[in-house]
């Protein structure tokens, strides 16, 4: 029998333990944020009966569902990077809209940090060399290598300056300060980020995310569930996906990114603009990454992203457009596939449980919308929900 269609929202969130966590498996790191998303919406375990993962294993949702005890009637394992999980939320929101889920618990936990330190894993993330990935590997490209290729083209066609794009990294830090979860909080300055040591020109050190390890979990719910909650709940509003290209060498303009087709997707079915938006949490492997995704989300025009992050918006406090309010990948913490953080952090912020990094509207109040944009691989994929407080 059809359902008629139901609202969403977020009930539950948390973080594992995060930053330097060594005596914990990557299936500890799920089952502790999953405990905590459930304990801190109030609800049963037995209510989940969907489940998101990936990451982890060779079936991915599978072995984690056994390992929480869980057996859904409804997964997903949609693995797309960085990405992953706001393209996931998405998945979750339209199977309980649609009545194929009730209640979607998705959940991650990594040792990258931990992994590297004790030998179990390389510092380099190697995605191997077959498929598309054959006709560049031999040139000697690396993610980051990637990602420095994009920035570099977005400085020689707009103008950007290393100056504009080590202000996201200082303002990240800024945010961090406030937060006492995140791994690093210590200021930083421009002349520190520029006199750092070149990991992959033009990126600098504290260009590039920081190497953490660590969990989160959200569980999502139908709207007839927020009752039993003992949360406010925090609406799924919009939602868009997209995925752009497979080799560097096929994609068409290192200066679009495909948040460009993911957010105006999720603004258009949230019937919103995104000039009202209170705050914005971005994957921030690389201070580009931010710069590009601002302006594709449309907070700014093409090739103005250098502008407009050099002027202190992005700072909780005092800023026009508060972004990665928890100190994001640059700072908090990152263990690998950070996109489910970014969904955290939005609903803390929304429902006004953010401690000292709290965002204010104007007149004093709790923000009552946010988005969060997820990206993967090198700008390959991105996923973007648009949130509302309850």
């Amino acid at each position: 029998m059809a359902h008629a269609r139901r609202k969403v929202a977020v009930v539950g969130t948390a973080l594992s333990d995060c930053g330097r966590v060594d005596d914990a498996t990557p299936y500890t790191l799920h089952a502790q944020a999953a405990r905590r998303a459930l304990a801190d919406a109030g609800l049963d375990r037995s209510l989940v009966d969907g489940l998101g993962s990936a990451g982890t294993g060779t079936l991915a949702p599978v072995e984690i569902a056994d390992h929480l005890g869980l057996r859904p009637t409804w997964v997903d394992s949609t693995s797309v990077g960085g990405a992953t999980w706001e393209v996931m939320a998405a998945h979750a929101a339209d199977a309980i809209a649609a009545g194929h889920a009730n209640v979607v618990l998705l959940a991650y936990g990594s040792t990258a940090r931990a992994d590297v330190k004790a030998g179990r894993r390389g510092g380099t993330y190697d995605f191997g060399g077959r498929g598309p990935a054959q006709f560049e590997v031999p040139y000697g490209h690396t993610l980051i290598a990637k990602y420095a290729m994009a920035a570099r083209r977005h400085m020689i066609e707009y103008g950007t300056s290393t100056e504009q794009l080590a202000r996201v990294a200082v303002q990240a830090r800024a945010n961090a300060a406030l937060n006492p979860e995140a791994m690093f909080r210590t200021p930083i300055t421009v002349d520190d980020v520029l006199s750092g040591p070149l990991i992959a020109d033009p990126f600098t050190k504290l260009h590039c995310c920081l190497r953490s390890d660590g969990g989160a979990a959200v569980l999502l719910a139908a709207e007839e569930y927020v009752r039993d909650c003992r949360t406010r709940p925090v609406w799924v509003l919009g939602t868009g996906e997209h995925v752009s290209h497979a080799a560097l060498s096929s994609w068409p303009d290192f200066t679009v990114s495909p948040a460009a087709v993911s957010g105006r997707l999720a603004f258009a079915r949230a019937g919103v603009r995104p000039a009202e938006m209170d705050f914005a949490q971005i994957y921030d492997a690389f201070t580009y990454m931010t710069l590009v995704t601002l302006e594709d989300l449309g907070f700014c025009g093409k090739g103005e992203g250098g502008a407009f992050v050099g002027e202190g918006r992005l700072l909780v406090r005092g800023g026009e457009l508060p972004v990665n309010t928890d100190g994001g990948g640059l700072s908090a913490q990152h263990p690998g596939m950070r996109g489910l953080f970014l969904l955290v952090e939005a609903v803390r912020q929304l429902r006004g449980e953010a401690g000292e990094r709290q965002v204010r509207t104007a007149g004093g109040g709790v923000p009552r919308m946010g988005v969060a944009s997820g990206t993967g691989g090198w700008f390959c994929s991105s996923g973007t929900v648009v949130l509302g407080a309850g």
